[in-house]
């Protein structure tokens, strides 16, 4: 059961981005499993180009123990990239986690099952994969799994940034995912084209995800951390609320007649931070923490001069046998961002 650490320090750069001099050149959004196969952890993450990537844990941290050393292993590797149409490119890869146990990826009737985000005619959605290894490879499952909206829904542009966990009591998954809106939304005065997270479920014997809505929308009062845009979840068991569940926001509304820069669906900056609920079942009565991790001016000059700053995106927790905690998460500039690690004490 998991409660958020009063104070973490940071453990610096953990996967340098490729430098391949894109204008995207971005390693972070990690996803890590428990790997028995290799009796070791696991990676996978949005590594661009090509939009994906995997490493394994390799080793401990000379200060912490902690396992904190990575070996990038390149791109996923698929039986059926055909299943994806030229230029849909795959990108912000999740393995799903057992619902109870964070960390250890389900393994649902034999097989472990991977969601990712491709790209198709401008609209992002999520498309699903499986496999008998967590090294792969994997094989595409037909068609998206949770499709953008209608045009005036809140995610009728984008479905993006997924995750998700499976409910073995239930057999059921569920999967929560970042919903970018096509039209204004006339109900959020304060943010009407800020990102929301919503959340759909699927029975692990058949049939099509369902959408269930909207669960943490930007949060109304102005200047909150999360009262511009919602991005990435990770949901855990709680100790002092029943779920936990970490994720980066911004308290930034986007103005999308204004800017057409990278940022212009995400301005500055993105945040890390918490948020809760007490439903028996993860997909209502959820709630911001008042405060993030930190803010952006609290990014000691140190960790800047390593290269973080400007945002602080998707943030992943490592929960360990031993208690402690591990928060990775990337920061950098637009296009530049890089992986980094907090241990919770």
């Amino acid at each position: 059961m998991f409660t958020p650490a009063t104070h973490w320090r940071r453990l610096g750069l953990v996967l340098s981005r490729p430098h391949s001099g894109t204008h995207n050149d971005v390693a972070g959004d990690p996803s890590i499993v428990w790997d028995p196969e290799i009796n070791n952890w696991r990676m996978v993450l949005f590594y661009s180009p090509p939009g994906h990537g995997q490493a394994v844990c390799t080793g401990q941290h000379p200060v912490t123990g902690l396992p904190d050393q990575w070996r990038f292993d390149g791109p996923l590797q698929f039986t059926n990239p055909a299943a994806l149409s030229p230029g849909e490119h795959p990108h912000k890869p999740y393995i799903v986690t057992d619902a109870y146990r964070p960390n250890i990826a389900a393994n649902v009737d034999g097989k472990y099952w991977l969601l990712c985000v491709p790209f198709r005619r401008g609209h992002k959605f999520v498309q699903r994969a499986w496999s008998v290894s967590l090294a792969g490879p994997w094989t595409w499952e037909e068609g998206a799994l949770i499709p953008p909206g209608a045009e005036q829904d809140w995610d009728g542009k984008h479905t993006d940034a997924v995750s998700g966990i499976y409910f073995p009591d239930r057999r059921e998954f569920v999967y929560f995912y970042m919903g970018y809106p096509q039209v204004a939304q006339a109900n959020r005065p304060h943010s009407p084209w800020g990102s929301a997270q919503g959340v759909a479920v699927q029975s692990a014997d058949g049939g099509p995800a369902r959408k269930l809505g909207i669960i943490l929308p930007p949060a109304a009062q102005p200047g909150h951390w999360a009262g511009g845009y919602v991005g990435g979840l990770q949901v855990l068991p709680g100790k002092d609320h029943r779920w936990i569940a970490l994720a980066n926001a911004s308290p930034t509304p986007p103005q999308l007649d204004s800017d057409r820069s990278i940022s212009r669906e995400e301005p500055p900056p993105s945040l890390g931070g918490f948020a809760w609920t007490d439903a028996e079942y993860p997909t209502s009565g959820w709630h911001w923490f008042d405060q993030p991790l930190e803010w952006i001016e609290q990014v000691p000059a140190d960790a800047i001069a390593n290269g973080e700053g400007v945002n602080l995106w998707r943030h992943h927790l490592l929960q360990l046998q031993d208690g402690r905690n591990l928060i990775y998460y990337n920061s950098g500039s637009y296009g530049q961002e890089q992986l980094f690690a907090k241990l919770g004490e």
